[in-house]
């Protein structure tokens, strides 16, 4: 169901999403080192992130608090350039996750789906707990049960949405395991590469709902 509903939206909407494209085309290709941190490679990361912007300017509704998520997480993201600035990118994308909760509403609450991601997470933390030290054992921890919360109302709700929560937790995941367990091979190509699709499609959850409260009207 979601893949079918999602592969027309994706082909509807990709015109829109060229800029998008392309300016995740030019971070890959350019793959500016990390060692030397600059505010030209935040220009460079966060530029997708913009391109989306300007995707969601001709939505509202729910995209306003999407949209809203979209600014944080820039703002995470340019935190996330300067190592030691780790704090403040944390909670920059927890307020995002926040705004996309919001965005995605508690209906339907599906409390099955709710317990099921619920335990995943913990399984995850009790994983990531026993490498956690100062402060980072209890900023993990809220940080994951925000991420686990944006999922459940992702999953509940939004169809496409319900993909960009997964990959979501899977760049972040891969985040945390790399800086805080062990290395992890290819780690920056597969946070760079799950945190854009899960932005993209987490944004084009606002076109879904626009269409579904179209389609409500006309009824």
């Amino acid at each position: 169901m979601t893949g079918a509903f999602l592969l027309p939206q994706v082909k509807c909407e990709g015109p829109k999403l060229v800029p998008f494209f392309k300016a995740t085309c030019v971070y890959f290709v350019l793959w500016l080192p990390t060692s030397t941190p600059s505010w030209f490679s935040a220009l460079i990361k966060c530029l997708p992130i913009f391109c989306l912007w300007v995707f969601l300017l001709a939505h509202g509704g729910s995209a306003k608090r999407i949209f809203a998520g979209l600014i944080f997480s820039a703002v995470g993201d340019a935190f996330l350039i300067w190592q030691e600035q780790g704090y403040f990118g944390l909670l920059m994308f927890a307020i995002a996750h926040i705004l996309y909760s919001s965005a995605f509403g508690m209906k339907p609450l599906d409390l099955r789906t709710g317990a099921v991601i619920a335990f995943i997470s913990s399984i995850l933390y009790s994983f990531l707990y026993t490498y956690l030290s100062g402060p980072f054992t209890y900023l993990v921890a809220v940080y994951t049960a925000l991420i686990a919360f944006m999922a459940w109302r992702a999953v509940a709700g939004v169809q496409s949405a319900c993909i960009g929560a997964v990959l979501f937790i899977v760049s972040d995941l891969t985040i945390a395991v790399n800086k805080f367990c062990f290395p992890v091979p290819c780690s920056r190509t597969i946070i760079m590469v799950t945190y854009y699709t899960a932005q993209m499609l987490i944004s084009l959850s606002a076109v879904e709902c626009r269409d579904e409260d179209d389609y409500r009207k006309k009824k």
